[in-house]
């Protein structure tokens, strides 16, 4: 389990493409305490740590994670939003937040409001009803809170310090995000017998 506070990000630093892909990961977590099998969000992406070394750690990833991620988009020097596991103890400074990617979304505009910068997604039919007005969702592993709903559009507020440490500082227009619905919005459709495709 995660929060959707990101706490480093990191660069792809190389790709083993045969198989199911391998990832190099740079980052500036202390790798020597990163346990081989510990889970960390990549943008939002729960992957299985299999390798660390001084700065880098590696994973691994399935054919069905490529197919639902933007992980199918990493090139060799793509940024990525890292958060390692919530632990028991931890401050829940976001929400809560799986990992699980539920779809893609698309930016649609982007643009200056005051300090910040006001981004519009859009989202696939099957997600629209599980987004609400002040509720919690995570785009790219970070949580934040949804501004306003329009359709299969919904707008959210990216802060100056949120738009320095996560990759939104570089998000354009036209480009692809992981989005994960709040979990209870999830549950809430299952007892309605309305399940995510």
């Amino acid at each position: 389990m995660f929060t959707g506070i990101i706490t480093d990000v990191g660069r792809v630093l190389a790709i083993e493409p045969d198989g199911d892909p391998r990832y190099r990961i740079e980052t500036r977590y202390d790798t020597s305490v990163i346990a081989l099998g510990a889970s960390i969000a990549h943008s939002g992406v729960c992957l299985t740590v299999i390798a660390t070394g001084p700065g880098w750690f590696d994973v691994q990833v399935s054919a069905e994670t490529l197919s639902l991620t933007t992980v199918k988009h990493w090139q060799v020097g793509s940024r990525i939003n890292l958060e390692t596991a919530l632990k028991v103890g931890d401050e829940l400074g976001g929400h809560i937040v799986s990992g699980h990617v539920d779809g893609l979304g698309r930016i649609v505009e982007r643009r200056s409001e005051q300090d910040s910068v006001r981004f519009t997604i859009e989202v696939p039919p099957a997600l629209e009803r599980l987004i609400a007005r002040k509720g919690s969702i995570a785009i790219d592993g970070v949580s934040l809170t949804v501004n306003e709903v329009e359709g299969t559009r919904f707008g959210v507020n990216i802060i100056p310090h949120t738009q320095a440490w996560t990759t939104f500082g570089d998000a354009a227009v036209g480009q692809e995000v992981n989005l994960e619905v709040d979990m209870l919005a999830r549950y809430v459709a299952r007892l309605l017998g309305k399940d995510l495709p």
